[in-house]
C-alpha cells in the first residue's frame, strides 16, 4: 500500500516532470530492471561496495522498508512508463539522524532529478522530526558531493575510512 504523502509529481527547474511514490513489495522486478541501467561506478557509490549486480536481498530491502524507520522512494517518468531513480531514507531509533542514498539511471542524469529527489526526501525527513540528514559518500562521487554542498550540506571526514566522506545538513523540525 502506498503512503498518501509519498505519492506525488515533482517538476524540476528545467521543466522535467516525474512521479515519486513509495516502493511496494511487488516492485522487485521493476527495481532489478532499473539497476541494470545504473553504471557500475554509480552502483558502487550507492551501495558503497563494488558490485556488478544488485542482489535479491538488496532489492528486498528496498521493496520492504518498515515505513517507520526507513522508507524507499521510487521515481518514474511522468507517464509511469520507466523507473528513473530511487532514494532511501534510514532513520536512527531516536529520529535524530537519517541517512539518505540516491541512484539515478544513466540516461536521466543532469536533468535536476537528484536535486529535487534529495529536496523531497529532506522535506519528508523534516516531517518525521529528524534533526540531521546525512549521506556517506565515496570521495570519488564528486557530482553528488557538489550537489549536496549546493543544498547546504557540510562535508566532513568519515571516521575510520579515508575513501569516504560524511555529508550532513541540519533540518527544520516541525
Amino acid at each position: 500500500m502506498t503512503h498518501p504523502d509519498l505519492d506525488t509529481f515533482i517538476t524540476t527547474r528545467t521543466g522535467h516532470r516525474f512521479h515519486v511514490r513509495a516502493a511496494r513489495p511487488d516492485d522487485d522486478g521493476t527495481i532489478k530492471e532499473f539497476f541494470g541501467h545504473v553504471s557500475r561506478a554509480d552502483l558502487r557509490f550507492r551501495f558503497l561496495t563494488g558490485i556488478n549486480e544488485v542482489s535479491p536481498g538488496q532489492i528486498s530491502m528496498l521493496t520492504h522498508p518498515d515505513h517507520q524507520y526507513s522508507e524507499s522512494f521510487l521515481v518514474f517518468t511522468a507517464d509511469g512508463s520507466m523507473m528513473i531513480a530511487t532514494g532511501m531514507l534510514a532513520c536512527d531509533m531516536a529520529f535524530d539522524r537519517g541517512e539518505v542514498a540516491i541512484a539515478i539511471r544513466d540516461d536521466h542524469k543532469h536533468q535536476g532529478i537528484g536535486w529535487e529527489l534529495l529536496a523531497y526526501i529532506a522535506r519528508y525527513a523534516e516531517t518525521k522530526g529528524l534533526r540531521t540528514l546525512e549521506s556517506i559518500e565515496s570521495r570519488d562521487n564528486h557530482d553528488a558531493i557538489e550537489l549536496e554542498r549546493d543544498m547546504g550540506f557540510v562535508v566532513r571526514e568519515y571516521p575510520g575510512d579515508a575513501t569516504q566522506v560524511l555529508v550532513s545538513r541540519s533540518l527544520d523540525r516541525h
